[in-house]
Formats: C-alpha cells, sequence, structure tokens
C-alpha cells in the first residue's frame, strides 16, 4: 500500500438494521457538499456504530469509484470495506476493521463531528496519514516539522544500522553509539 495524506471528512453509520427512512444509501447524497468543503486531498473517515462493527460494508468499488472523483484519497473505518480486487486499480486506500461481501443496510446516521476509529478520535478537517502500518493523525501544528523531524530519525537508525552490519560491532561499541545519539 503506497501511504496517503488527507484531510478528514467524517460519516457514523450502521449496517445490521434497516434505515428507519429511505431505502438505499443513495438516497441520501447531502454529506458529498460536506465532503467537499473539506480541502483536498480528503480521506473519508467512517465510524460502524453497530454494536458489531462490520455486519456490512459501506464501501465497495462504486462508493470507491464516486469517492475517487470527489479528491479522496481513501477510507478509513472501524467497520467492514468490500470489492477488494475492482478497488484495487483505482489507486484508492482503504483501512478497515474487517471485509464483507455485502452493504447490507448500510446507511449514515449522522454526518460530521468527532468518530472514534479505535482508540483514535478523529474530527473533520483532521491531517490523516495512512501506510502498510495503519493511520495516524497530525497535529496541525507539527505538520510542517515531520519532514526534516523524519530525516534527522532515518539518518540516526541509519548510522546505528551500517554499525550492527560492521564487522567491528560489539555491544559497547553499540553502547557507545546509543550515548552520541
Amino acid at each position: 500500500m503506497l501511504p496517503v495524506l488527507g484531510y478528514a471528512m467524517t460519516l457514523k453509520v450502521r449496517s445490521s438494521s434497516p434505515p428507519s427512512k429511505g431505502q438505499s444509501f443513495f438516497e441520501n447524497t447531502d454529506w458529498w457538499d460536506e465532503l467537499l468543503a473539506v480541502p483536498a486531498p480528503r480521506i473519508l473517515v467512517v465510524q460502524d456504530m453497530d454494536r458489531f462493527p462490520g455486519s456490512g460494508a459501506l464501501i465497495g468499488d462504486l462508493h470507491a469509484c464516486i469517492l475517487k472523483k470527489l479528491d479522496c484519497v481513501g477510507v478509513v473505518t472501524n467497520g467492514a470495506v468490500r470489492d477488494l480486487p475492482r478497488i484495487e486499480g483505482l489507486d484508492f486506500q482503504m483501512f478497515s476493521g474487517s471485509l464483507n461481501v455485502s452493504h447490507a443496510y448500510s446507511h449514515i446516521v449522522h454526518v460530521g463531528g468527532p468518530v472514534q476509529i479505535g482508540s483514535l478520535e478523529i474530527s473533520p478537517g483532521d491531517l490523516i496519514h495512512g501506510d502498510c502500518h495503519g493511520i495516524v493523525r497530525i497535529p496541525r501544528e507539527l505538520a510542517t516539522r515531520i519532514p526534516a523531524t523524519a530525516s534527522a530519525l532515518r539518518d540516526k537508525e541509519e548510522k546505528i544500522m551500517t554499525y550492527c552490519h560492521s564487522p567491528g560491532f560489539s555491544v559497547e561499541g553499540l553502547r557507545d553509539l546509543l550515548a552520541e545519539q
């Protein structure tokens, strides 16, 4: 999975029982306007509010295609996603708690506001980074410092790894190198 970086737009959904009104999640498209109000690139963050998240998957190939056209680079959910083979070629990342073959009764119960994905609270407009290791929320005030900090950390780690692979490696030498850091 290639890394993604984008601004969060949040939804809360349910899938285990039918919506109280309407028959389809496509009858509720007003949330697209709120999505477009978030700066691009965007990441849709969906909290599944069911007692057992993942009984249905709101995001499949059709939603992924629509979201991609709306400048979304991915989706994050504690629930399920589906249609992985068809989404693979879209350059659209999905981070989910599970997979499901059906959308079941998926319907949106709330647009915007904070959501909880695992132990991470995410609000609309939060900067989100995701890669093969998972997702993190990046405080905006720290975002500009990340490249320099990451570069310095990478340099320290490379120095340690180079020493570990050297023929002169010793525990005492490693301790000395770590003390310099």
